[in-house]
């Protein structure tokens, strides 16, 4: 029998519309679907009805544990002749492990194609009227993971200085990360947003200083985007009649 092949999709940041033409046709020919936590329903409808679909989601504590088992279900798949999407929200090669699936899976002679998708570090962000780049405001971003492996930490001291800041996967931490960062130079006064379950339907913008973040009084759950720097305040230009959560 011959191998089959793996996809590796980014389905974007939630809504449906906002994933790329490619990704959809893509869905529509997968024979197997391995899905992660953050890939929405709507996106799973436009899918090929007859795909096998396999939740692969991961939980805080299991991550290590699980990637293993995906891995290894992704090759046995692949071996068994079958044509694989696995799918991921955002785009796959910004903190979706892509890089490692594809390189075990080149390794073990599976074909593998790269499917990019859009990225809720910069899509959510835009989409809430805080445009990352902006002359007088800020010439360039940094986009950096809040969560490391266990028993890790950030190193922030390489990207205190960013101009404009974009924290995924830092809401658990995010009152240690804001210290860190004062502590490191940054105004206390500097505006940062959170955009929580940013494209759906729950969507929650939280807009905040660092300060306020470092003493605890900012409530956001996860999965939420976090931007810290000068730029957040183009928000209340760009979209003055919608009102965010502000806390002092």
């Amino acid at each position: 029998m011959d191998k089959g092949k793996v996809w590796l999709v980014g389905a974007g940041p939630g809504d449906p519309g906002l994933l790329t033409l490619k990704a959809f046709q893509v869905l529509q020919e997968a024979e197997v679907i391995l899905y992660d936590r953050l890939v929405s329903e709507d996106v799973l409808k436009l899918a090929n009805p007859a795909a096998e679909r396999i939740y692969v989601g991961k939980h805080e504590g299991e991550q290590h544990r699980r990637q293993e088992e995906i891995l290894y279900l992704m090759l046995r798949l692949a071996h068994g002749g079958r044509n694989v999407v696995r799918l991921k929200g955002g785009d796959p090669m910004v903190f979706g492990r892509g890089g490692e699936e594809w390189r075990f899976l080149q390794e073990h002679g599976v074909p593998v194609e790269v499917v990019p998708g859009v990225s809720s570090a910069i899509a959510l962000p835009a989409l809430a009227g805080i445009p990352l780049t902006c002359r007088g405001y800020s010439s360039g971003f940094a986009v950096v993971s809040g969560h490391c492996r266990e028993g890790e930490k950030q190193d922030w001291s390489r990207y205190a200085r960013a101009e404009t800041l974009v924290v995924l996967m830092g809401v658990k931490e995010r009152s240690w990360i804001a210290g860190t960062l004062l502590d490191l130079g940054r105004e206390p006064q500097e505006p940062v947003c959170f955009i929580e379950k940013g494209t759906t339907p729950e969507e929650r913008v939280v807009e905040a200083t660092l300060a306020a973040v470092a003493r605890g009084k900012v409530e956001v759950l996860p999965p939420a985007v976090w931007v810290i720097g000068k730029v957040v305040a183009l928000r209340q230009i760009l979209l003055p009649a919608r009102e965010g959560c502000h806390v002092r």
